[in-house]
């Protein structure tokens, strides 16, 4: 985009575009500024219309008559101003009738002089060229401003691929921690856009929450940074004390979240501070920790919720191999792995055709 604009700056028009029915008064204005103008001439408003549409970014300015056969020059101002032009190209009336109502009629649709035959060659020379100057100088301060547009642009982008490498990078270093793959994480926050982009869990939701939604649900067990490597890492079934310790990666998870002023800035901030304390919360209230029921969850951590545990049951782990894709849909609908809301899956399962290829890709 940068090198498009800068390209435009030295592309500024240099043709007039002279538009009078009288060939002899074409040839004294052309004779006026051809020196310092590439210069092209039509007969009528009508000619002259079809070479300004044609191409209206070569011309610096049209000299216009207002008496003219087909098309008058009054009749080429309204085509101009319905289409926006007279903002871009400065117009100039080049009238011997250039009485009240034809003047006040031409600076109301924003003709920029009216000049009166016959000409006076340096005076028309020195109106024309103080606009053609001004409207350079307009499209050159335009110009810059696009791009310093473009490079703030190119520089908050950087800084959310970075925000967003940061925070992939700290769920994916938790994720070795416990002799899982980065990829879990990817996963999760994969099947969290698939099911809020194709499903109605994400219906009214613009394209950016979503995204933001999905990049917060990576961050769902950063606490289990707080829990220690014996439980964390125990390759069998964890007793009732470990398992206690081990629920508590929800609360260290939001804790901890906290505790990162910079990321409360970031709006996927409020999803993660959720998600990480309540994606394992069950819609008939025996998840933990708070023990919520129905929609008291919301509706991302049910997602994540679920993502998760068909995620954890699809992949081998340190306390058991992974399940085959039959026995996963079964072990999810029959309840074995917590209640979850009954829409939720008939919308998850209307898309795991799809989401089970995540999976083939690895």
């Amino acid at each position: 985009m940068e090198q498009v604009v800068h390209s435009a700056v030295y592309r500024s028009p240099q043709t007039i575009l002279i538009v009078d029915d009288d060939e002899i008064n074409r040839g004294i204005l052309d004779n006026i500024f051809s020196e310092h103008y590439q210069v092209e001439e039509a007969e009528n408003g009508r000619v002259g219309l079809e070479k300004i549409l044609s191409a209206p970014e070569k011309y610096c300015a049209v000299l216009l008559d207002v008496m003219m056969p087909e098309m008058d020059g009054l009749e080429t101002l309204r085509h101009l101003k319905k289409r926006e032009l007279l903002d871009e190209i400065p117009v100039f009336l080049i009238t011997a009738e250039a009485n009240d109502a034809v003047m006040k009629e031409s600076y109301q649709m924003g003709v920029m002089d009216v000049i009166s035959k016959p000409v006076v060659p340096y005076v028309v020379m020195r109106r024309v060229n103080s606009v053609v100057e001004l409207f350079r100088a307009r499209r050159s301060l335009s110009n810059q401003v696009m791009v310093q547009q473009a490079e703030l642009l190119k520089q908050a982008e950087q800084i959310i691929r970075l925000n967003k490498g940061m925070i992939e990078g700290l769920a994916t270093a938790i994720e070795f921690r416990s002799a899982e793959s980065g990829d879990h994480v990817r996963r999760i926050h994969d099947i969290t856009k698939y099911m809020l982009k194709y499903t109605e869990w994400g219906e009214g939701l613009e394209d950016y929450v979503i995204d933001q939604i999905a990049l917060a649900s990576v961050m769902h067990d950063i606490g289990k940074i707080a829990i220690p490597d014996a439980v964390l890492n125990k390759p069998g079934r964890l007793t009732a004390e470990e398992f206690e310790v081990m629920k508590a990666h929800t609360i260290q998870g939001e804790q901890l979240l906290d505790k990162i002023p910079e990321l409360r800035e970031n709006t996927a901030y409020d999803y993660a501070r959720d998600i990480a304390r309540h994606h394992h919360e069950r819609w008939d209230g025996r998840g933990y920790p708070d023990g919520l029921k129905g929609d008291e969850i919301s509706p991302w951590s049910q997602i994540v919720s679920l993502a998760d545990v068909y995620d954890a049951l699809s992949c081998k782990r340190v306390y058991k191999d992974a399940f085959p894709r039959e026995k996963v849909v079964e072990m999810i609908r029959d309840g074995s792995c917590g209640v979850f809301n009954p829409k939720l899956l008939d919308a998850f399962f209307s898309v795991e055709d799809e989401i089970v290829k995540m999976y083939q890709k690895a």
